[in-house]
């Protein structure tokens, strides 16, 4: 899927612009207990309530794609015959009808994730998007179209306590504490399936979502889809980070990182310009042409296009967002931590001084300490 898709569907969750007519789902406790069950027709819900809940369902397809959406790819075996597709096809085709099949989607659930000491909520709901013709000109002919998008989006989301406060009681005409109530709290994680590729549904794909681009919760992507688990936003930088240091075999100076990172934050900025609806990727090869304009050897080079083939697989594409933080660059010796813009990054150099290592920033004017502005004061030395 790319971005458009995603906002195609995203501009369904809301009220009259959709086919969803029930919200189901359960609430679980902390000791993975269900407390109860949610199977409520939409348009009998108050305004108020039911766009709440499209609110959050819409939040499993937000984020970016990579890195909080996950495409989860099904092999032929198991779109032919594995239980955990067959369970999501069946919760997809029944329109979320069956019982027996939503049971057994919320134990799979309960048994396997891992939500800490949180009661949560799962949330289920079915759509049928009848999709429009699009025509050359880009615009949308409804009475056109000859494809219906049948899909589900799921959520889970944390419950938690209210904070207690103070609150007005009308028949004693004072103030008072009141109780703290139980807050349905943003999506933590969810899917849709299947995945609406090319505008069209693709039943050997999935779009999962995390909040938290570090904590995909495996044990449930697992569960659910039953695929290799994706390596998460963390694990790829920190793959990343030791293909570049073992790769290049202490060579890995500043100079290197400033470039790498210098050049796949410029690729992140222009795609963003661009608003390309595909997602950006790079390749071990276009980080190779990096190192070999900063003048790493060509060993060093295939060395690290070996390590990222081993940590990544080969030809794997990978979002520079997950590689790089494009918004910050830090610089952290044992004692001393230096934080700046990343278009300022050239300023900061490593030399070699009487034996000694040296971080060197031409300070330039306006030195302040604290806030407090401070004179330059020539030493004896100097």
């Amino acid at each position: 899927m790319n971005q458009k898709e995603i906002s195609e569907l995203k501009r369904r969750f809301r009220l009259g612009k959709n086919a969803i007519s029930h919200i189901c789902g359960c609430y679980v406790n902390s000791k993975k207990e269900i407390v109860s069950y949610l199977n409520e027709p939409l348009d009998r819900m108050p305004e108020e309530e039911a766009e709440k809940y499209l609110t959050l369902l819409k939040k499993a397809l937000s984020g970016t794609l990579g890195r909080n959406l996950i495409d989860i790819v099904f092999s032929t075996q198991q779109v032919a015959d594995s239980d955990e597709h067959r369970r999501l096809m069946a919760l997809r085709d029944s329109k979320l009808k069956d019982s027996e099949v939503r049971q057994e989607f919320y134990q799979t659930v309960i048994d396997t994730l891992d939500m800490g000491e949180s009661n949560y909520l799962i949330l289920l709901a079915h759509d049928a998007y009848d999709v429009p013709h699009r025509g050359r000109d880009g615009e949308d002919r409804a009475d056109e179209g000859d494809t219906v998008f049948s899909y589900i989006v799921c959520c889970v989301c944390p419950v938690k306590d209210g904070k207690p406060e103070l609150g007005y009681c009308a028949g004693e005409n004072e103030f008072h504490n009141s109780a703290p109530s139980q807050i349905v709290a943003p999506p933590e994680l969810g899917f849709l399936f299947p995945a609406f590729d090319d505008r069209a549904a693709n039943i050997y794909n999935a779009l999962a979502y995390a909040r938290k681009p570090d904590e995909l919760h495996q044990e449930f992507l697992d569960a659910i889809f039953h695929t290799e688990p994706p390596m998460s936003a963390g694990e790829q930088r920190e793959a990343f980070q030791t293909a570049l240091r073992e790769g290049l075999e202490g060579a890995c100076g500043l100079e290197v990182v400033q470039a790498v990172h210098e050049q796949l934050t410029a690729k992140i900025e222009e795609h963003r310009e661009t608003k390309d609806p595909e997602p950006l990727a790079v390749t071990a090869k276009d980080v190779a042409a990096i190192l070999r304009d900063c003048g790493a050897a060509e060993p060093q080079i295939t060395a690290f296009c070996e390590k990222c083939v081993e940590l990544f697989g080969e030809g794997a594409a990978l979002s520079p967002a997950n590689l790089i933080d494009s918004k910050r660059f830090e610089v952290k010796t044992a004692d001393v931590t230096i934080a700046m813009p990343p278009e300022q990054s050239y300023l900061v150099e490593t030399r070699m001084i009487d034996g000694k290592k040296y971080l060197l920033i031409p300070a330039g004017e306006g030195l302040e300490v604290n806030g407090m502005p401070v004179d330059w004061v020539q030493t004896e030395s100097e």
